[in-house]
């Protein structure tokens, strides 16, 4: 079986991180572009992985018809620009997440998806994750009876990512700590308890730690290499908010850096036979009666690795067609609530859907 050519654009941390690796660790992928608007970073990736071209414009790469496989790894600006320019020239996209800066921007990219017939996935690479996949089974089976409230927190010390830089700047990121990581959370929540649609949401975003970048003190920032202390700080380092949908309702408090030196980043789904509590990134507890007695327990299973799952699933459903969970028509309902968030924030009232 001749082998899926493929172009990665962007070639920063979770190009090299994530799907570069996995392209390659599977014997139908074929790295033919790395791309990236900083030369170096194009030809460290073709020198590191002893294959394809680098090029610094992806419309380079639009017109060459073996590529049928594109990874959108950019800042989340460029997402909606590149993703539809790949699909009206017929090539097959998995963009990371989130979708795009806004609810309009990732409309527009479900548009161009239907009108091109192509696969267009979301990197929400939870709905790939073995324990996620664990729970969203044991909801659908009834174990945990009536899912009637999620509550969600992503909360670190102070973490704020590349201060200064494209993650704190709104015009690039389109959000902070919502958009950032709330995005997986919610994502998560959405995935298990069958993508309900959201019915009303009220949120409020802060935006303060990070505005006196020369100050700020941290532990450890991600994306450190990024930082630019002359740049840019507008966006929200902590969101709370509640939501309202078709199916249980969903309470949230998140932040990329707060006052408390105690992080939190699970998911309690609220049932009326049992209750999970999921470490993010790990595993779960389910907790219930049995016999007139309480219960806990925590399930055994093999876990996969969710990007190689993904990027597998990603190669897999442009040959069979496929409608993987990962589609731009499932994933879009999260990308709806976090715009709800914010508009909820920047009007100081409740959103209807």
């Amino acid at each position: 079986m001749e082998a899926t050519k493929v172009a990665v654009i962007g070639c920063g941390t979770i190009a090299n991180s994530a799907h570069i690796p996995n392209y390659m660790a599977l014997p139908e992928a074929q790295i033919k572009y790395f791309c990236d608007i900083i030369p170096e970073r194009a030809q460290t990736a073709v020198e590191k992985y002893g294959c394809g071209t680098a090029v610094t414009d992806y419309r380079d790469i639009l017109s060459d018809p073996e590529v049928t496989a594109v990874s959108v790894c950019t800042p989340n600006k460029m997402h909606t620009p590149i993703t539809i320019d790949f699909l009206n020239a017929g090539k097959n996209v998995l963009c990371e997440k989130p979708a795009a800066r806004t609810y309009k921007e990732a409309l527009m990219m479900q548009e161009a998806q239907h009108k091109s017939g192509k696969v267009l996935n979301i990197g929400v690479v939870n709905r790939f994750n073995t324990a996620v996949n664990e729970i969203k089974k044991l909801i659908d089976g009834g174990e945990l009876g009536e899912v009637y409230h999620v509550y969600v927190s992503f909360r670190a010390h102070r973490s704020i990512p590349g201060l200064g830089g494209d993650f704190t700047t709104k015009e690039i990121a389109g959000g902070g700590v919502l958009i950032d990581w709330g995005v997986h959370y919610l994502d998560i929540v959405m995935y298990c308890t069958g993508d309900p649609a959201p019915l009303t949401v009220s949120g409020k975003s802060f935006c303060r730690l990070g505005t006196d970048m020369p100050n700020y003190v941290y532990k450890g920032m991600w994306a450190e290499n990024t930082k630019n202390l002359n740049g840019t700080y507008d966006v929200d380092d902590f969101i709370t908010g509640f939501v309202r949908t078709k199916g249980p309702t969903i309470s949230l408090n998140g932040a990329w850096a707060q006052n408390i030196g105690i992080g939190e980043s699970f998911i309690d789904f609220l049932g009326t036979k049992a209750g999970i509590r999921l470490q993010y990134g790990g595993r779960f507890t389910v907790y219930g009666t049995k016999n007139g007695e309480l219960i806990e327990y925590q399930p055994e299973y093999e876990m996969c690795d969710m990007f190689n799952n993904e990027i597998a699933s990603f190669l897999r459903c442009i040959k069979t067609g496929e409608k993987l969970p990962s589609h731009i028509d499932t994933v879009i309902i999260t990308a709806k609530l976090m715009q709800g968030l914010y508009d909820s924030s920047d009007s100081g009232s409740e959103i209807i859907c």
